[in-house]
């Protein structure tokens, strides 16, 4: 079945959790889907996961084009975000518009994410209006990870929860149905999750929120020595992969692969065929 906005709000208040991972391609959307994972994110840490860069900001809207189409053909029934990438939205609302427009149409997406609490509610408001939904994303933001100088908790201290909360509000008063909170204190994500009518999803912040988010290759473990503190990894797929390349490395080189039943014998020429073929070349 199709997971809609309507049917995971109805989730939220029936009190049952909705998952969330990050995919970037159609054999990973393909996989979540059959496990009937809630919602994907096709989220622009495809900067690091992807492409081998440090952070997010170089993504590029026609990158998250491409890959986001190629998720939502590989994910029928999940709930496809896809996230509006650094300098998409900034600029003006009319940007973040045309944008949030663009992949939509272009990819086929249920949503987009932007970041950002007081200082995009303009563009979630006029977003709303034009009819996309908007999932939002406050605490830590990881395109504003110059200013906090680094990728820090959120809303540490009195005064830093009070703006995190406001940010909530915020950003559910311009219409958003959905907000991640990033590394944000467990107490302080649960109470957000207690005061608003949108759906949390969380990300570093505690089990009190309506639902969990973690990147695909974090989970897998496909993603080296890389391990955030919020991750936990549900199974050693990285290891297994690197094992099966070994293996196919040492059977090319012995000479084992490919074998007779792997390749298509029964359609060759015969061997008068080719006697004949090898005097004449």
């Amino acid at each position: 079945m199709k997971n809609t906005i309507t049917t995971l709000l109805a989730m939220r208040e029936r009190g049952e959790k909705i998952s969330q991972v990050t995919c970037y391609d159609y054999s990973m959307s393909r996989l979540a889907d059959a496990a009937e994972i809630n919602t994907i994110l096709v989220g622009d840490s495809l900067g690091m996961t992807m492409q081998g860069y440090s952070d997010t900001l170089p993504v590029t809207m026609e990158e998250m084009i491409v890959y986001g189409r190629s998720v939502v053909r590989g994910a029928p029934n999940a709930f496809v975000i896809i996230d509006m990438p650094f300098m998409s939205y900034q600029v003006s609302v009319e940007q973040a518009v045309a944008n949030a427009g663009r992949l939509i149409k272009e990819t086929g997406a249920n949503a987009v994410k932007l970041e950002g609490g007081a200082a995009v509610e303009e563009q979630i408001r006029a977003i709303v209006d034009c009819g996309i939904p908007v999932c939002a994303h406050i605490g830590m933001t990881p395109q504003s990870a110059n200013v906090f100088g680094g990728f820090k908790v959120q809303g540490k201290g009195e005064e830093n929860a009070r703006r995190v909360l406001e940010d909530a509000f915020i950003v559910q008063r311009a219409g958003a149905f959905m907000c991640v909170l990033e590394c944000v204190p467990p107490k302080l994500a649960a109470l957000i999750t207690s005061k608003v009518d949108m759906i949390t999803i969380g990300i570093g912040a505690g089990a009190g929120c309506d639902g969990q988010v973690l990147v695909s290759q974090d989970l897998l473990a496909m993603s080296g020595d890389f391990k955030p503190k919020f991750v936990r990894q549900f199974e050693q797929i990285g290891a297994r992969m690197t094992e099966a390349y070994r293996s196919y490395d040492a059977a090319v080189k012995d000479g084992s692969f490919p074998a007779v039943e792997e390749s298509y014998a029964k359609s060759d020429c015969s061997d008068e065929f080719l006697r004949d073929l090898d005097k004449q070349y």
